[in-house]
């Protein structure tokens, strides 16, 4: 049942076509990381383009096309007594939210995939001679992951629940303007979803305010309130 859910939810979203939004943030920051990715004095030159591509991807694009896939993924239910339809179904509401929050973490892994493919051509086009840092391709892979599920959840949530397909992309927006300020509060950047992605993913030298243990921490916790919160949504809305 999981994967024909799996399949209902893929093909909803390829008929909107909204999937390219995948390759617009990694092709963007891959374009300004090869223009602009030219600073001295970096210990490794493949940390230079990632000075660039960090705050393009995970700052304003990163939180935004997470806002517009999780709304995309509960339109056609707000359509015509959608969710009415679904949840009369012979299938658990638990598996309908499941469908759709695995749906969304793969879209970001994805996602995640394809900037660090990027941030390799660059590398690659560029010819940089110094070793690859594979530890830092695995913390910006991992982390920025991690970071985005507290916001996934979230926006899950809210598109549930509200009927209006523009009310949580305007929102989103609210809330993701105000990352260039805050991501510089040593106070509210670390706790704020929308900056978390990008404190993540940045080389720890270049922005970490705090540990890394008190940082993840406050991810995880944000991750349990937001999908508990969506959960229990789903589970108990009136049909």
């Amino acid at each position: 049942m999981m994967m024909q859910l799996l399949s209902a939810e893929l093909l909803k979203l390829r008929k909107t076509k909204v999937l390219s939004l995948l390759f617009v943030s990694p092709l963007f920051a891959g374009v300004l990381g090869f223009k602009l990715g030219q600073i001295e004095g970096i210990s490794n030159e493949w940390l230079s383009p990632l000075l660039i591509m960090v705050p393009a991807h995970a700052l304003i694009l990163l939180p935004l096309m997470i806002g517009i896939l999780t709304s995309f993924l509960c339109r056609y239910e707000h359509l015509q007594g959608g969710w009415k339809q679904l949840l009369s179904l012979p299938v658990s509401r638990v598996s309908v939210f499941m469908s759709k929050w695995l749906m969304i973490t793969l879209l970001i892994l994805i996602n995640q995939l394809l900037f660090m493919t990027a941030w390799i051509l660059v590398g690659a086009v560029k010819g940089y001679s110094d070793p690859f840092p594979a530890d830092i391709f695995i913390k910006l892979l991992t982390g920025g992951f991690l970071a985005a599920l507290p916001l996934a959840a979230l926006f899950l949530w809210v598109s549930m629940a509200w009927t209006s397909f523009a009310a949580p992309l305007a929102l989103n927006v609210m809330f993701t303007l105000p990352n260039i300020m805050i991501i510089n509060s040593e106070k509210i950047g670390p706790y704020y979803p929308w900056a978390q992605p990008f404190l993540a993913m940045m080389p720890q030298n270049e922005g970490f305010f705090i540990t890394e243990i008190s940082f993840y921490l406050s991810i995880a916790c944000g991750f349990v309130c937001f999908f508990t919160g969506s959960f229990y949504y789903i589970k108990n809305k009136a049909v």
